[in-house]
């Protein structure tokens, strides 16, 4: 149901390229011609991105479960809203291993914003994504797993919407089509559910740019 839903739609999740530029401008000694991997694409938006800004190598799409590659072997891994997929802390610690010294990793991931929040937002963040973090205790993962933070932002509301919006249009548009499939339906909701609790709750978790660099101890 995910891919029906996003299909035709520019990004699968938040997300905006002012964001990516800025996260990508703290990145101070990367070098002239990067070897870059951008994991958990998606339609690519970040990649086109990221293709404007280097002079370097984008590599191919693959399976973030078994990427084929040597390792210290990227200048800088990118992952958007992404990690999830194969959680937060895992992902640190096997994409590491891909990075050449010092290289860097560029992460966003779903975060707390408050030490408190009502308890709608929490139950349903809960049942849909339970390892959603503080930024502080991120940072410690980050730093456990053997990265500097070299600094880390949040994704501004105008990035949830450049998602959010062709989105909504497009469950507008499914409901129509499929007007007595149960499941379509269903999917629908749980979708427009999401959207309806950030117009309520954006102030309480948000997506998080963290800017990681790998250290190794001498």
């Amino acid at each position: 149901m995910f891919f029906e839903i996003h299909k035709d739609i520019p990004r699968e999740g938040p997300g905006n390229n002012e964001s990516t530029r800025r996260a990508f401008y703290m990145l101070t000694d990367l070098p002239v011609h990067p070897h870059v991997l951008d994991v958990g694409c998606g339609p690519g938006m970040q990649t086109k991105e990221l293709a404007n800004l280097t002079d370097g190598t984008i590599t191919v799409q693959g399976d973030m479960f078994d990427l084929p590659f040597e390792e210290q072997s990227m200048d800088l891994i990118w992952s958007e809203g992404a990690i999830y997929i194969i959680g937060f802390e895992r992902g640190l610690r096997e994409w590491r291993k891909l990075l050449k010294p010092r290289g860097y990793l560029v992460v966003s991931e779903l975060t707390w914003l408050t030490e408190e929040r009502p308890s709608e937002i929490e139950a349903f963040w809960m049942e849909n994504y339970r390892g959603i973090k503080s930024a502080v205790a991120n940072e410690g993962i980050a730093e456990h797993a053997g990265y500097q933070l070299i600094n880390q932002f949040t994704l501004p509301e105008a990035g949830w919407w450049e998602y959010y919006r062709p989105l909504e249009q497009r469950v507008a548009m499914l409901r129509e089509q499929f007007p007595s499939q149960v499941n379509m339906l269903d999917a629908l909701d749980e979708t427009q559910r999401e959207i309806e609790l950030y117009k309520k709750y954006s102030a309480y978790y948000g997506y998080t740019f963290y800017i990681l660099q790998r250290q190794d101890r001498e």
